[in-house]
């Protein structure tokens, strides 16, 4: 059993043999978390106990020195596969659930935090961390671009927390610049999820350090940089990625472009038209990616490669590349405008 789960356990687990007072006097500890219960015995939760399961035995002539299994709710919500997860979460969601079990042959497997846990994405994240931030400087002489505070809180940890609550539960950080800095910054970090810093032994553009990237485990991966303040629907992108049997999806980031000026239309030196300010409105390449993790083995190891030149070679080789559609907040954290604008942001 993984140690947060057995920690979550030892904060929410009572034996069903406990008395009702005792489980009134953890419930009431509880104050501030989920105030739920579950009565747990081998490894197997034979029911669940709130404020309200008490109140109702104790209404129908129910006693403080009773056995909790006299009270407990033994038709709690569980999800017992992964294939109902994200059902079973978007229903614990609509009955105000707060922590949903999931049991597999029986016994006890994970709980679920439904308040800080988005989703339960079968995916591993690469978080590229590796840049110098040139256009930052100074403020990256002395500390790397994702360590750099944003409303207090370093740029990466921003991304990280939101992998963690889409269930992501292994994160790769490719380092190189100042790359120490990171590594120790992850040491010291409690999180949800496990981090592996990866050393990129040189500059080898956005995508080359993946070749260093060991031991994926998921069949498609996001990888993302670790400088961007974004809103994205991590689980809406998975599930159009898997709908839309991509290889390789990019989050696509609305722009547009007004012209201050009337646009001529020109055929050879007439001029045909005039078209008076025109907006031109494009989607950028958004620097989240999700992608099948067998693409990894296509890059070399030494070999340098950006993001645009490893999705071109794969758009020659006809394979399936989408996009999908970022609504919402999305600020690459590039320039000291940039760094600014996602501190107001984030304050906010």
């Amino acid at each position: 059993m993984k140690e947060e789960v057995r920690e979550i356990i030892e904060r929410h687990g009572i034996s069903p043999d406990a008395t009702v007072r005792e489980a009134m006097r953890r419930i009431n500890e509880l104050s501030g978390e989920s105030m739920t219960l579950f009565a747990i015995q081998d490894d197997k939760i034979k029911g669940s106990i709130t404020d309200g399961d008490i109140r109702r035995a104790l209404i129908e002539g129910g006693e403080l020195s009773d056995k909790v299994s006299s009270v407990m709710n033994r038709k709690f919500l569980s999800a017992n596969s992964s294939k109902d997860l994200s059902l079973k979460m978007a229903e614990g969601r609509k009955k105000h659930i707060e922590l949903l079990p999931v049991i597999e042959d029986g016994h006890l497997k994970d709980i679920i935090d439904l308040k800080i846990t988005h989703a339960c994405l079968p995916l591993e994240a690469v978080l590229m961390a590796g840049g110098r931030g040139e256009r930052l400087r100074p403020l990256t002489d002395d500390l790397p671009k994702p360590l750099l505070p944003v409303a207090g809180k370093p740029i990466i940890d921003y991304n990280v927390e939101e992998l963690e609550a889409c269930g992501i539960k292994k994160i790769h950080v490719t380092v190189n610049y100042l790359g120490e800095m990171i590594r120790d910054h992850f040491t010291k970090r409690d999180g949800r999820a496990r981090i592996n810093c990866v050393t990129e032994p040189m500059r080898l553009g956005t995508f080359g350090s993946l070749a260093y990237v060991e031991g994926i485990s998921t069949e498609d991966i996001i990888v993302m940089n670790s400088d961007l303040l974004s809103v994205v629907d991590f689980e809406g992108m998975y599930l159009h990625h898997k709908k839309t049997s991509a290889d390789f999806t990019i989050a696509a980031v609305p722009y547009s472009v007004s012209i201050p000026f009337a646009i001529m239309r020109m055929q050879g030196q007439r001029v045909k038209a005039l078209e008076e300010k025109p907006t031109y409105n494009y989607f950028a390449n958004g620097g989240v990616y999700i992608m099948k993790s067998e693409l990894v083995g296509k890059i070399k190891k030494g070999e340098y490669l950006d993001a645009p030149d490893f999705i071109m070679n794969l758009i020659e080789e006809n394979r399936n590349v989408g996009s999908f559609h970022i609504e919402g907040t999305w600020v690459d954290i590039g320039s000291p405008d940039d760094y600014r604008l996602a501190n107001e942001l984030a304050s906010r």
